[in-house]
C-alpha cells in the first residue's frame, strides 16, 4: 500500500509554487467541469496541486471527494505528465459528476497535456 501514497515530492506545496503555474502557464487544457494549468519543471517527478473553491462546489464531502479522484488519476498515469507541475481547478457543478465520469474527463485533460507537451504546443 506504500506505492499508493501521495507524498510531499509529489504535491505543489508553497503559494509561489502555485503562483508560477497560474502566472506562467504553459499549458492549458479544459472542459466544462475542469481546467488544468501547466508549467515544466526541473524535476523528475510531476507536481500536484489543487484548487477546489467552496463556491464552486459548496459541500466538504464532495470537495474531498473530487480531490482523492483528481490524486488517483493523477497517480494512476505518471508518465502521461513527467517533467509538468500541473493545477487542476474543479468548475461549478464538478460535483455533480458520477466517479467514473470525473475519472474519465481527467483521463482525457491528462491526455491533452501530455500530447500538447509532446507536440510542443503552448
Amino acid at each position: 500500500m506504500a506505492n499508493s501514497s501521495f507524498s510531499k515530492t509529489s504535491r505543489l506545496l508553497s503559494a509561489a509554487d502555485f503562483k508560477a503555474v497560474f502566472t506562467k502557464a504553459q499549458f492549458k487544457v479544459s472542459c466544462r467541469y475542469f481546467l488544468i494549468l501547466a508549467i515544466k519543471n526541473d524535476s523528475l517527478k510531476p507536481r500536484l496541486g489543487l484548487v477546489i473553491a467552496k463556491k464552486n462546489v459548496p459541500t466538504a464531502v464532495h470537495r474531498n471527494r473530487i480531490k482523492r479522484l483528481i490524486r488517483e488519476s493523477f497517480r494512476l498515469n505518471p508518465g502521461l505528465v513527467e517533467r509538468l507541475d500541473l493545477v487542476v481547478l474543479a468548475r461549478k457543478d464538478a460535483d455533480k459528476l458520477h466517479n467514473s465520469l470525473i475519472c474519465e474527463k481527467l483521463e482525457k485533460l491528462l491526455n491533452g497535456i501530455s500530447n500538447k507537451l509532446r507536440s510542443g504546443d503552448h
